[in-house]
């Protein structure tokens, strides 16, 4: 049944603040962790664990001096040596401030941080050479990583300490992200200004990076040629590449130059107890990109980062579809975001695929969009087999949900000219489908609470090929504007109670095969309840609707397929 309502019923709101506060506060590592792998809905295998021998070390026993000024590099290098000489074991780093370069792992090494230890990577950029590496999906030259390991096996970073990025010394500022006087500040310790003095970068190397970036000139081609701006490849801070049996266990990541936490192509990895912090405003700080990884189980984690807080990618466009390895069996369970562009997301570098994935039991307050996915035409690659539920989201600036397929570029607009889907043109603009396409498909959310400042819920697909077979049920969605589907096709909206401010609850635009079953929502004068356009409009059913076409409580505008409404 489609019913309407003018506001929140007094008696719900101590029911929503229940559920808002009802995830369960990531603090602490249970010692059984069975319930993560409850109520999966694919076969998920246990993912296995590193065990280590009873061999150690302490940093401080070889002379490593924790004053926050003394470069300890070398006796980071040597006791990890001496613990692989060993057949592996714990190298200890105990309360203090470890001034470092760069830090490589071993296998069979865990890497434990004691109570008041803090790992601070040098600011230094010579410490860092220039070394192939893999960023936004695609191989190129990057400095190398803070904290790295390539091709290990049983490795572990553990503890309650910090490890801290420096990346203040590496990120370029964006002038407007800053109060004056933070701007003022920055200006007072160097730097090189673009963009009409709008865009701060640390030095004359990163400032030339990008504008090379943003040149028509050549791609780079030789090392030689990517060293004249190696200040501007900027590293992730911690770097996984082909690892497998993996545990970040219970220390606190900050600060990193570029991406905070990065596992690629890296199998069985448990990341759990984490605190992941970067500034708000700092320039691709995401907190976890999990990119072509396999067996993976995230939980009992705090996020507050500059860009997205947990991200699924598998590589972008044609090498992304070359590897072929997508991001697939993986857990995120019981995590809270505070802040970032987007909660939960996966994309945009999503060519070779995301599978499987089960979230559940988080909490995202303030990100920019909450749950969110992203591709656009070139990627290729295919997204299923998501499921997603038990989900509060609270303060969203956009869309608690959004699908674009659009990213990075402009979708079509509804027959009317609106412009409520961030947009240009019309649906005329189907491409052909080939290898490049991005296939979004058998997506199921449920059971969420959320409010916001944009549209409730955006679905945006291609015109070529429909976002397909996606399912929303049990929500509580509030904002400004209602929920958009454009270019979709097997949608279920079941249970959902829609909150907003402006315009019709539902708008659906060249969309078919759309179910609808007990949508409430606020009744807002002149406005229809459900609005439907595009010529590709068909099969759009009401179940038990109790209002008419007349009175413009469901309005067709121009273009609307000829079979658009059903109702029971």
């Amino acid at each position: 049944m489609i019913k309407r309502f003018r506001k929140l019923s007094p008696t719900l709101l101590p029911f929503v603040a229940l559920v808002i506060s009802s995830c369960n506060n990531p603090t602490g590592s249970l010692q059984n962790n069975d319930w993560v792998y409850d109520n999966i809905e694919f076969d998920m295998p246990r993912v296995i664990e590193p065990s280590f021998p009873d061999n150690e070390v302490n940093i401080a026993d070889l002379g490593a001096i924790a004053d926050g000024q003394t470069l300890n590099t070398a006796y980071f290098t040597k006791a990890i040596e001496l613990m692989a000489a060993k057949g592996g074991g714990k190298v200890i780093v105990p309360s203090g401030i470890w001034m470092t370069g760069p830090i490589v792992l071993k296998s069979n090494i865990n890497l434990h941080l004691e109570d008041g230890a803090l790992i601070r990577f040098s600011p230094d950029f010579e410490l860092y050479p220039l070394v192939e590496s893999n960023f936004e999906g695609k191989n190129t030259y990057r400095c190398l990583s803070p904290l790295s390991g390539n091709g290990l096996e049983n490795i572990a970073i553990t503890g309650k300490g910090v490890i801290d990025g420096s990346g203040e010394a590496w990120r370029p500022v964006k002038k407007s992200k800053l109060t004056e006087g933070q701007w003022k500040k920055l200006l007072n310790s160097g730097g090189v200004l673009e963009d009409e003095g709008t865009y701060w970068f640390p030095s004359e190397k990163a400032a030339a990076g990008y504008r090379v970036s943003r040149s028509n000139l050549p791609p780079l081609q030789n090392q030689d040629e990517f060293m004249k701006i190696k200040d501007f490849l900027r590293p992730v801070m911690v770097s996984l590449v082909n690892c497998k049996v993996v545990l970040l266990d219970g220390v606190t990541f900050q600060n990193s130059p570029a991406w905070n936490i990065h596992p690629l192509l890296c199998e069985d990895l448990i990341i759990r107890n984490l605190t992941v912090r970067n500034p708000w405003y700092s320039q691709n700080g995401d907190g976890l990109d999990l990119e072509s990884c396999k067996n993976v189980v995230v939980y009992n984690n705090n996020f507050d980062v500059g860009d997205d807080a947990i991200c699924l990618k598998s590589g972008k466009d044609k090498q992304g579809r070359d590897r072929g390895r997508a991001t697939e069996n993986v857990i995120i369970k019981n995590n809270i975001v505070y802040h970032g562009h987007g909660g939960f997301v996966v994309g945009s570098e999503m060519s070779g695929g995301v599978r499987n994935v089960h979230v559940s039991d988080c909490t995202f307050m303030g990100t920019n969009v909450g749950i969110r996915f992203k591709s656009a035409r070139g990627r290729g690659g295919v997204v299923e087999n998501i499921y997603i539920s038990n989900i509060n989201m609270t303060d969203i600036p956009a869309e608690p949900i959004r699908f674009n397929m659009f990213y990075g570029g402009q979708a079509p607009m509804l027959e009317d000219g609106s412009s409520s889907i961030e947009s240009q043109n019309k649906d005329k603009l189907a491409f052909s489908v080939t290898e490049e396409t991005p296939v979004f498909r058998n997506i199921h959310i449920k059971d969420i609470v959320a409010n916001g400042f944009g549209k409730v819920a955006v679905f945006i697909g291609l015109p070529e090929l429909k976002l397909e077979n996606l399912s929303l049920e049990n929500a509580v969605l509030s904002g400004y504007e209602g929920f958009v589907i454009t270019d979709a096709s097997g949608i279920k909206l079941k249970n959902v109670k829609i909150f907003q401010k402006n315009g019709p609850a539902l708008t659906i635009f060249n969309s078919k095969d759309i179910e609808v079953e007990n949508l409430n929502f606020n009744e807002q004068r002149d406005a229809s309840a459900v609005a439907i356009s595009g010529k590709e409009s068909s099969n759009i059913m009401l179940n038990n609707a109790d209002f008419k076409l007349g009175d413009k409580q469901i309005q067709l505008l121009n273009g609307a397929g000829n079979t658009a409404v059903v109702w029971k």
